[in-house]
């Protein structure tokens, strides 16, 4: 049994449609992935299986309401953890991604309009999560963001599982620049190093770049990290980043 994933919405097209494809989609042939996209409006009221209402306390808009979400998991009894993807959950990251990785399997709830009734969030839901400081129009983006996000992290579904070693935010740092042939492109040349032969300094340069980047655009994660070593400081003047 591969590594289990729930997904509820109104738009389930968006989530199949995705899934079928990349390395989820083959990672779903392989029998590594187990991904199950549940309409909820299969559990709605009436012929137009209505999952909406007006809010209590008045407002703009239309909350998701309680019943056709509570009767959805009452039948499927899907696999925990069970998120909500929301503005104000925690926030989503690479170390997130990781524990859920080693689980089970997952469980996702795409909320629309103004949300979802806080009786889901409190007896239904183990975490919201939020992708970023902003707001989208429903939940399926986001969600669609967290699954590939875990999927990718779970033995067997990247082909090549080297390639995430280093990859950005595995080691706290941003990754440093790749290139590829031709050589020279339009008169940009490929940096000396990457062709020298040289595997220290091909991995010294790397590092420093990595290094380099994280200060210029995520000067946070530096501080994270706790400052450079001073393995780390010793390389950046090296190579002309520090003095």
């Amino acid at each position: 049994m591969g590594f289990r994933i729930d997904l509820f919405s109104i738009f389930p097209k968006m989530l199949e449609e995705f899934s079928a494809h990349s390395l989820i989609g083959k990672a779903k042939e392989s029998g590594e992935l187990d991904i199950t996209v549940y309409d909820i409006r299969r559990w709605g009221l009436g012929e137009r299986g209505q999952v909406d209402d007006s809010p209590y306390g008045g407002g703009a808009g239309m909350v998701m309401a309680p019943g056709p979400i509570f009767d959805a998991f009452d039948e499927v009894d899907p696999v925990r953890p069970r998120l909500f993807v929301s503005p104000r959950g925690k926030r989503f990251d690479h170390n997130y991604a990781a524990k859920l990785a080693q689980g089970a399997g997952m469980t996702i709830v795409c909320g629309r309009y103004e949300g979802v009734d806080q009786r889901v969030i409190d007896e239904l839901i183990d975490d919201e999560v939020s992708i970023g400081d902003y707001v989208l129009a429903g939940g399926e983006v986001a969600c669609l963001v967290v699954v590939e996000a875990v999927t990718r992290l779970i033995s067997g579904v990247i082909g090549n599982e080297g390639s995430l070693e280093e990859e950005s935010f595995r080691t706290g740092l941003l990754e440093y620049p790749h290139y590829t042939r031709p050589f020279d492109f339009r008169g940009r040349v490929v940096p000396d190093v990457l062709v020298s032969g040289n595997h220290q300094e091909v991995s010294e340069w790397r590092l420093v770049m990595s290094l380099a980047l994280t200060i210029e655009r995520r000067p946070d994660l530096i501080e994270l990290r706790g400052g450079l070593t001073p393995a780390e400081m010793h390389l950046m003047v090296k190579y002309g980043y520090c003095s």
